[in-house]
């Protein structure tokens, strides 16, 4: 079946023209152009945007906002961005990385979407068409929302605060086994005073690990200090079976990577 394209000058126009019931939006196209060349029938036109903001990444007064249109790759060499580079890097191998966007990744089912993991941990905020939204609820609203991200905002976390890992049988540009995004804060005792903690492959897509976060709270990054917290890890998850690894082996290897996320 052929596939028609249709391009707006801004992300508005796009946004319109993406609640036709045939359309989806073409990014980088390493979800869409895929699922297209599967066979998936469900639609007949890509909707794309050329507007500038999309591509954009500005830093100010500690915030940085990406465009949703930026790719891995631009994250990973961006130079005030490199607390979080190892996540952008984490997304496939070089080719991946020049064309997977960041708004892309947000829709991105397990076990892809490494880096929406990170923005999990981020606490990051998404603006759409529709408005601003947390990312908790826009992840979890995001099958059936019909909006066009337009970029995503966080606060640029300090040296040494943000935590990644993921696990893959081929690296560095394996599927993941499972990834783990976290924003760890301390007191001047070494003491946890704030957690959020993400995961991917857990379920089908990032969701946080709300047992742990809360277990961290006035430990230490000790061996002894993260155990109920490493005990935590695994609550409220749903693993997903895969070709990579089945849920009862993500559920065994999980707190074993927190462990090693954690005492880094």
């Amino acid at each position: 079946m052929p596939l028609a394209l249709k391009t707006y000058s801004t992300v508005a126009e796009a946004g319109s023209a993406l609640k036709a019931a045939d359309a989806r939006y073409l990014g980088g196209g390493t979800l869409v152009v895929r699922a297209a060349n599967e066979g998936d029938l469900s639609f007949s036109t890509y909707v794309r945007s050329t507007d500038p903001l999309l591509s954009a990444i500005m830093v100010e007064a500690g915030v940085v906002t990406v465009g949703a249109g930026v790719t891995m790759a631009a994250v990973a060499r961006h130079p005030e961005l490199t607390a979080i580079a190892s996540a952008a890097k984490a997304v496939g191998g070089p080719a991946v990385r020049n064309m997977a966007t960041v708004g892309g990744n947000l829709f991105a089912a397990a076990p892809y979407g490494d880096f929406a993991v990170a923005l999990l941990a981020l606490d990051a905020t998404v603006h759409t068409t529709a408005g601003y939204l947390g990312i908790d609820e826009f992840l979890a609203g995001r099958d059936s929302s019909d909006a066009v991200v337009a970029s995503v905002s966080f606060a640029v976390p300090a040296a040494g605060k943000f935590r990644f890992l993921k696990a893959a049988r081929i690296k560095p540009k394996g599927v993941s086994i499972v990834s783990i995004a976290a924003v760890i804060e301390t007191d001047a005792g070494g003491k946890v005073t704030s957690a959020r903690i993400a995961l991917g492959c857990m379920a089908d897509r990032p969701i946080r690990a709300k047992g742990a976060e809360k277990a961290l709270i006035g430990a230490m990054l000790t061996e002894d200090g993260v155990a109920k917290a490493v005990a935590a890890v695994g609550e409220g998850t749903s693993p997903i079976t895969d070709a990579i690894a089945s849920a009862w082996y993500r559920s065994e290897v999980l707190p074993v990577h927190f462990r090693r996320l954690l005492l880094a």
